[in-house]
């Protein structure tokens, strides 16, 4: 019997590969430095209910991501989201409605990745510190220094900063991990007593420390009893701002979003701030995988592709296909 997959990273990446390969009866065995999975689709349970305060929504372009989302649909993972959409320019909001078809988890979108674990073997609040090869498999170690394996293969599915320190054993993919450059962004969640007066339930802003906002109770089959927005700072401002406290970031943010949504504001009555360090690359790529296929070594990511939500799944497609190519 062979050692068993490793997958460092519980993102949709990470799970598209495990899925993919579980499929197709290798045993894989997951690690994530946090206590769920999800990765930036994670959702955060708070006194307001559960938070999405990673990605936002996601949509459906290449045919075999449609196809899958579709299969989520009929499970009741996912459905669409509507909103009524407006576009802030020069401290003016105007309607800017589009024909794209956003979709979102439900009851919250880390409801996907929830799913799509199952009930794969996984250690949460495992920090995968280095990743090194004897004569014959792979050994992880932890922050612990806990040593972890064998292992057959690792497919780390991690931001690429963070897959670049993993891949010491494969110096070209390593730097070209480490090429890539990913933005911060600053996520702010505040709930509010009253329904604000606005009819916006999603926004692309322009010109401000903002550069999205949406309303949770516009989702579908989200908590209504309490009208909370979640705002996403832009990666300009996040990064001039990356070490500001948290209390800083609510104030700044709640400011900006007064000033902008043309209604009264009160004090919100709950508010969180969620530093994503690595939020988005800041390009796109073609590289779909890096992969040292005679290694046993792959790295998966949205970064490999558009840096979206489809691009991390069918990273994680591409990184199962070329293992299970080379075992053939």
């Amino acid at each position: 019997m062979s050692a068993p997959i490793a997958i460092i990273g519980t993102g949709l990446a990470g799970l598209s590969a495990a899925q993919a390969l579980h499929a197709a009866g290798q045993e894989v065995q997951l690690f994530d430095k946090s206590r769920g999975s999800g990765g930036r689709m994670a959702s955060k349970r708070s006194e307001a209910g559960s938070l999405d305060l990673g990605a936002q929504y996601f949509t459906a372009r290449d045919r075999r991501f449609v196809e899958v989302v579709q299969q989520w649909q009929a499970r009741g993972w996912v459905a669409e989201w509507a909103p009524h959409l407006y576009s802030s320019r020069d401290g003016r909001l105007s309607p800017s409605p589009d024909e794209q078809v956003r979709w979102v988890g439900t009851p919250r979108m880390s409801a996907i990745t929830r799913a799509l674990l199952g009930a794969l073997p996984v250690h949460f609040a495992c920090r995968i510190t280095e990743v090194f090869r004897g004569e014959q498999h792979w050994t992880l170690q932890d922050a612990d220094g806990q040593n972890h394996g064998p292992f057959s293969s690792v497919i780390i599915a991690t931001p690429a900063p963070q897959a670049s320190g993993l891949l010491s054993a494969a110096p070209k993919l390593a730097s070209a991990a480490a090429s890539v450059i990913m933005e911060p962004t600053w996520a702010v969640a505040l709930s509010f007593a009253m329904a604000l007066d606005s009819p916006v339930e999603g926004c692309f802003v322009q010109d401000n420390p903002l550069a999205w906002l949406a309303r949770s109770r516009s989702k579908p089959e989200r908590d209504t009893l309490i009208d909370t927005w979640i705002l996403h700072a832009s990666s300009t401002w996040s990064r001039q701002h990356l070490d500001l406290s948290k209390e800083a970031v609510i104030e700044h943010l709640h400011g900006a979003f007064a000033e902008m949504i043309g209604c009264a504001v009160p004090a919100p009555c709950f508010s969180l701030a969620h530093r994503w360090l690595y939020a988005r690359p800041t390009s796109a790529h073609e590289w779909g995988v890096l992969a040292d296929s005679d290694l046993g070594l792959y790295a998966c990511g949205d970064w490999c592709l558009s840096g979206r939500v489809e691009g991390a799944w069918l990273s994680g497609q591409e990184a199962a296909r070329r293992l299970l190519e080379h075992r053939q």
